[in-house]
């Protein structure tokens, strides 16, 4: 009785340890059920291309990028530079000037060339009706609510060459970081007057009066766009700088009101 006793205790003790044991080492080394679904670790994105460009972009780029799985942000290019160098995941990163597209490839953010892909030049915007009586790019801005964009800013650069060439000192009351919120201020009434480029202006529509610049064409500011160094996604991002360069791209940034690269 005692050995037999022994005996199925020793069974017992056997057979649990390979219900114990058996499912965690089959589990480890089984396959998918589903060979066709992504496994936990895939990531979510992985095929999102993330954008960073100057925010006179941001209506031109999301109708050219059609089917595209596309993350924009939409900002001044000075800043944008800087999130980049922050550390901030960008595949592509798209500037209203030369200016803040060299820092970025000083600073080895770009992998290869940057492409030119348009040009845009400065308008003067007043609320519609201009109820302040801006007449131009001259004395009628003294003593109005003049916003402009800050000078480390493209605009900003540009407002300021215009008014070097013609002999002006603009005395704004408020310096944005952004050409959309220099037309956002415009717009609600808050500033008498502000200067944008010719294609914000358009998009405004009949929420503004535009008044030309002189000279201001013969100096526009040149569109330049590139591959970000190590970007997450570097083939998304190739393919988004081909369309915008492409044939499509240009078509749809004219119509717009964005001029052809130089």
């Amino acid at each position: 009785m005692k050995r037999l006793a022994i005996l199925a205790a020793t069974v017992l003790l056997a057979a649990c340890g390979q219900a114990g044991t058996t499912p965690t080492t089959e589990a480890s080394k089984a396959p998918s059920a589903d060979p066709s679904q992504p496994v936990a670790s895939a990531p979510v994105d992985a095929g999102k291309v993330i954008v960073f460009a100057a925010a006179s972009l941001n209506k031109v780029f999301p109708e050219i990028s059609g089917a595209m799985d596309i993350s924009y942000s939409f900002d001044g290019s000075s800043g944008l530079v800087d999130q980049i160098k922050g550390g901030a995941p960008a595949d592509v990163f798209a500037s209203a000037d030369k200016k803040n597209m060299d820092k970025a490839v000083e600073a080895g953010l770009l992998d290869g060339e940057p492409k030119q892909f348009a040009t845009n030049y400065l308008v003067v915007v007043t609320p519609a009706g201009n109820p302040a009586g801006i007449t131009g790019f001259d004395a009628s801005l003294d003593g109005k609510k003049l916003v402009v964009c800050a000078a480390e800013v493209p605009c900003g650069a540009a407002t300021g060459r215009l008014a070097e060439a013609e002999g002006l000192t603009l005395k704004p009351v408020s310096e944005e970081s952004s050409v959309t919120d220099v037309l956002g201020k415009v717009t609600s009434g808050e500033a008498d007057a502000g200067l944008v480029y010719a294609t914000d202006a358009k998009q405004a529509g009949d929420k503004v009066d535009t008044i030309e610049i002189p000279g201001a064409k013969a100096d526009p500011n040149t569109y330049w766009i590139g591959v970000v160094k190590d970007a997450p996604n570097a083939d998304g991002a190739k393919a988004f700088v081909d369309l915008i360069t492409g044939a499509e791209g240009l078509e749809k940034l004219a119509s717009f009101g964005f001029g052809a690269p130089k």
